[in-house]
């Protein structure tokens, strides 16, 4: 089980994520208006992280709020950003 990182990066983006720089690449869920909320995940600038395997996709998958089944499923565009929000609200988290 290993994705892409730049795959992994444009489905977050797709689905409601804004990218942020720093040490990292920061990608924060933005609410309808616009605010970043409570979730965020991240990934390397390192050119050697050009995949991302199970270990690091369970720990973003935490990030996000979902199971390594349900981020997989977000990052391939099976869970669409309707129902990932549904899902987020439905864990107490406003967004």
């Amino acid at each position: 089980m290993t994705r892409k990182r730049s795959a992994v990066e444009a489905a977050l983006q797709k689905k409601g994520f804004e990218k942020a720089e720093g040490d990292h690449h920061y990608f924060y869920l933005l609410d309808p208006e616009g605010r970043r909320t409570g979730v965020f995940t991240k990934t390397s600038h390192s050119p050697k992280h050009k995949d991302l395997g199970a270990s690091l996709l369970g720990e973003m998958a935490k990030q996000c709020h979902l199971n390594s089944r349900e981020f997989l499923r977000l990052v391939d565009c099976t869970l669409d950003e309707a129902g990932y929000r549904t899902k987020v609200r439905e864990a107490g988290i406003a967004c």
